[in-house]
């Protein structure tokens, strides 16, 4: 297929606005191949995400951001647009366990994701080999609460250096500093709960002994405040009275592999806009 371009595109809600959007590419030439919308009435919102064929466009990459522009300032939108040509670059960040980091790198072997993965940043040596196995760069730096902010700049040196556009929290078991949060705002995390029961620290534990008959998992941007950023994919399998912890847990990572791949896939393909502390995917 030839390359495309997507925009993602938030705004007051107003009548005419998908004739504006569309108008604008079909007086240009190009080829809406997916076009949905969404209408949050309680917040006034109009949401949308299109994508067209960039073949035959009658402008040039550089300009299409100048002209969305006129048609969308005006409007008071937020707005984003990709190119399907350009693959994002990951930094996965990874702790002691190694079920997600696996999963996303037998899936990015397999083609399904499409990005480059050129890094992996961990508070501990233990996944190294797991790295130089799929010819990705190690960084191990410790976290100590006497180094955490001296690490994290380190962190942000190294995502710069590699050009990173999205981290992924494999399950690296730290909590970003706001900081961080701040002047790197692109990163999905993989909670072992369904959000928003059971947010911090173990929660099957909490699940087991509040003797629930569903676990769940949650993929997530990362906000200031923990287990409470934008929800981007969230599952759930059925558990027993006859469920131990370890039970929950085995149970859990399968649900934790699939939620943040998902959750990865959709953020690379453009279908999550975040608005507030809410998103619309447009799956």
């Amino acid at each position: 297929m030839s390359p495309t371009a997507t925009l993602l595109l938030s705004c007051p809600d107003q009548k005419g606005l998908v004739a504006k959007l569309a108008n604008f590419i079909y007086s240009n030439g190009g080829n809406i191949i997916q076009a949905d919308q969404h209408t949050d009435f309680s917040a006034g919102l109009f949401l949308t995400r299109i994508e067209w064929q960039l073949e035959g466009f009658n402008l040039p990459r550089e300009v299409i951001h100048p002209a969305l522009g006129a048609i969308a300032n005006p409007l008071g939108a937020h707005w984003e647009v990709h190119f399907s040509d350009r693959r994002p670059r990951i930094a996965i960040w990874v702790s002691k366990q190694d079920h997600c980091l696996l999963d996303l790198l037998w899936r990015h072997q397999a083609g399904e994701l499409d990005a480059e993965i050129p890094v992996m940043i961990s508070n501990h040596a233990d996944l190294a080999p797991i790295a130089q196995q799929f010819g990705i760069d190690f960084h191990p730096l410790p976290i100590t609460p006497d180094t955490k902010l001296a690490q994290e700049a380190k962190q942000l040196e190294i995502l710069q250096q590699y050009q990173i556009d999205l981290v992924v929290l494999a399950k690296y078991m730290q909590v970003l500093s706001s900081d961080f949060v701040q002047k790197f705002p692109q990163v999905i995390n993989i909670h072992h709960s369904f959000l928003p029961a059971f947010a911090g620290a173990n929660p099957y534990q909490r699940a087991y002994d509040r003797g629930v008959k569903i676990i769940g998992a949650t993929a997530h941007y990362a906000t200031p405040d923990l287990d409470e950023g934008p929800i981007i994919e969230q599952d759930v399998i059925r558990v027993s009275h006859r469920d131990n912890v370890k039970d929950l847990i085995r149970k859990g990572k399968d649900l934790e592999r699939i939620v943040l791949a998902r959750a990865v896939r959709l953020h690379l393909q453009h279908r999550v806009l975040v608005y507030g502390n809410r998103t619309v995917v447009f799956a």
